[in-house]
């Protein structure tokens, strides 16, 4: 069997196999083959790689699209670039202009690549203890950020719950066809025009009956369906059920749902479960619109007594007061609620007019109350939450029991209003006399800020003791006490009529600690160091401008008089 001659180049180390019978021309032509489709391959492979690095390139500037290897198959051996070759300089030239030709070219047409989850924020957390976040009751999504979601929270594990939604799924493909969802829509729609039909007839018959329409066939029909689903509830919980719900509920307290099998039938179980997985679906997918957001302030306004407030920062409340747009609150007891009617019906049972704990200032309308943490800690957390909403600096929120709290009120003929606070811890390592510091939006540039520094600096000299703010300030605070230092040391230096002045002097005259003196007097221009020593200079021009300001307010009664303070220091708590 004569034997077939192969192509020049066709084998895979690239040289020619041809048949020793060939005479001499054709070996020389097949030779002269082999080095074109050389070059020509050479040439390819050079434009692909050129190419290849172009794309690179513009990727990385563009950060369009993550890098791609170039289309087509690999190279083979035969295609490595010969540095030996005597035609790789026209080569690469080649390469060149062909990759100069191309660098222009337009790479927008190619899709943007979805970053896996680039909607989640892995430094979000879900609040229920030992969840790692990932899952979701509904089963569809890969990662959860709130209890409403948490299948750990619902007693469930992620398989659980993707596995369900798969069943559910395969179940809804299975029962509805294209063709069968048609006709059940044609066929509800022509009972729904024959139910109305009837209605309507029977209104005519009974013009009375519009308040008292007899339930429809369809109705009935569910609800007898109903009725018999519900029949097959179990008469009650056994006793080893009951124990195990209780040790449930003591091993896991709030942080995991309650155990509601057998509790109620499980038609109303399963109703239950999807009206869950349903609302924690559209609390998702409004978070992935960005319509909600985490570590953002949900609250916008709150309903305060007779104000509507808008607020400025995030603030812990529970998830399910969180997500909503606006608040209601009790400004007597500041309990917050969901939605108007609650409040009113709170406010007609309230018999709270004023915060709880000792009065212990009263001057007019203007009266300050003593709130210990511990004795009314649920009061105390809800003042702290509603600060938050003010603050960005506050971080305590729930452990209150270590605090005083100092509430200012403005009184009317319906009760003590809140005008402000500030806490103050009850051993305090560092003689800080406040440790947070707050006035009610409706109330600011009115006075009541200073008036709320200059009582925590009169309960110091009671003490006998030098007080100073708890740091760092917020920029709202840092004003505040500022212009109240700067006013106390200008009141001082008018009425000092000595000649020699010290730091220390000032400090037990006013109970302000010597550093903010210091700092203040450094602001105003007034500490000059002459000859080794640190002097005070009496500046009269800022006096009397002081004076004039002074005068120009007149008398006010946002002043604390001393003679009205009844207060002993706690001895020990």
């Amino acid at each position: 069997m004569p034997r077939r001659k192969r192509n020049a180049g066709s084998s895979s180390d690239g040289t020619e196999d041809s048949d020793f019978s060939a005479d001499l021309e054709h070996t020389d032509s097949s030779e002269s083959d082999v080095n074109t489709r050389r070059n020509t391959r050479l040439t390819r492979a050079s434009v692909r790689l050129s190419q290849s690095s172009q794309d690179l390139k513009h990727a990385v500037d563009q950060d369009e699209s993550p890098p791609r290897t170039p289309t087509g198959n690999a190279p083979s051996s035969e295609s490595d670039i010969d540095i030996s070759s005597p035609n790789a300089s026209h080569d690469e030239s080649l390469a060149k202009d062909l990759s100069l030709k191309d660098s222009g070219s337009d790479l927008s047409h190619r899709p943007k690549r979805r970053r896996f989850h680039e909607s989640y924020n892995f430094n979000m957390k879900c609040p229920t203890p030992g969840c790692n976040s990932l899952g979701h009751l509904t089963g569809k999504h890969e990662r959860h950020f709130s209890i409403s979601g948490c299948p750990l929270y619902h007693n469930l594990s992620a398989d659980e719950c993707k596995t369900a939604n798969e069943k559910a799924e395969k179940t809804k493909g299975m029962t509805e066809s294209p063709n069968l969802c048609l006709q059940v829509r044609a066929n509800n729609r022509d009972k729904q025009v024959e139910e109305r039909t009837l209605s309507h007839r029977q209104d005519e018959n009974n013009r009375h009956a519009t308040r008292h329409q007899a339930p429809t066939e369809r109705q009935m029909r569910y609800k007898e369906k109903v009725t018999e689903l519900r029949k097959k509830r179990n008469a009650g919980l056994l006793k080893e059920q009951k124990e195990k719900y209780m040790e449930h509920r003591q091993t896991h307290g709030n942080t995991r749902e309650p155990l509601l099998e057998n509790i109620t039938s499980d038609y109303d179980l399963e109703l239950f479960r999807k009206a869950q997985a349903r609302a924690s679906d559209d609390l998702e997918k409004l978070r992935l619109q960005g319509q909600i957001t985490e570590g953002s302030n949900m609250i916008k306004t709150i309903l305060f007594g007779r104000y509507e407030l808008d607020t400025w920062y995030h603030s812990p409340y529970p998830e399910e007061y969180a997500r909503l747009g606006r608040l209601y609150m009790c400004e007597f007891c500041l309990k917050y609620m969901k939605s108007q009617t609650i409040l009113r019906r709170h406010m007609a049972k309230c018999v709270w007019k004023h915060p709880p704990g000792d009065e212990i200032y009263r001057k007019g309308a203007i009266s300050v109350f003593e709130v210990d943490g511990k004795k009314n800690k649920i009061y105390c957390q809800n003042l702290c939450l509603l600060a938050k909403l003010f603050l960005d600096h506050k971080t305590l929120y729930y452990d209150v029991e270590p605090f005083l709290f100092y509430v200012m009120t403005e009184a009317d003929n319906t009760g003590c209003h809140l005008v402000g606070y500030f806490s103050k811890e009850k051993n305090s390592f560092l003689n800080y006399n406040v440790s947070c510091i707050l006035t009610m939006p409706q109330y600011m540039r009115q006075g009541y800020g200073k008036m709320l520094i200059d009582f925590s600096y009169l309960l110091s000299k009671v003490e006998e003791k030098v007080g100073s703010p708890e740091r760092p300030l917020s920029d709202l605070g840092l004003i505040s006490y500022r212009s109240y230092w700067k006013e106390v040391l200008l009141r001082y230096l008018h009425n000092f009529q000595g000649k020699e002045i010290s730091v220390k002097e000032i400090s037990q005259e006013t109970a302000v600690n010597p550093v903010d003196i210091v700092s203040t007097l450094q602001s105003l221009q007034m500490l000059k160091y002459w000859k080794g020593k640190h002097l005070v200079l009496k500046r009269q021009d800022l006096i009397d401008e002081w004076l004039a300001k002074e005068a120009k307010r007149g008398s006010s009664n946002k002043i604390i008089d001393p003679s009205s303070l009844k207060w002993m220091p706690p001895k020990g708590t």
